[in-house]
């Protein structure tokens, strides 16, 4: 086990009134925190204008729109680039708990 992978702990973050359980190394906490906050706050703005229905077409617009966003900051920019893999990758991450929860949810509704 690397050093990195020691010092992960799970901290919980909300999205659109659910809670996550995302593992994160301790000096990176802080980041994850308010990245989830500011997707949050997107996917809520997304929601709120009514013309995206349901979490996972939810969460594919606010990561399109955040991608867009940071590839137009500074796009020769490399740290930038591999900023947006990273952040695509615990996007994806998160679009595959949604789609988790949302399945679960269904399962409970028909049940």
């Amino acid at each position: 086990m690397s050093e990195q992978e020691n010092s992960s702990q799970s901290i919980e973050v909300k999205i659109l009134e659910r809670s996550y359980m995302v593992g994160c190394p301790e000096e990176n906490q802080d980041d994850l925190i308010k990245s989830a906050k500011y997707l949050d706050k997107k996917m809520r703005e997304i929601r709120e204008s009514g013309k995206v229905i349901g979490t996972e077409r939810i969460a594919i617009m606010a990561a399109l729109n955040i991608a867009y966003e940071m590839m137009h900051q500074d796009s020769n920019d490399t740290s930038s680039n591999d900023q947006i893999q990273r952040i695509n990758q615990k996007l994806s991450s998160a679009i595959k708990a949604l789609r988790q929860q949302d399945e679960k949810d269904e399962k409970t509704d028909a049940a």
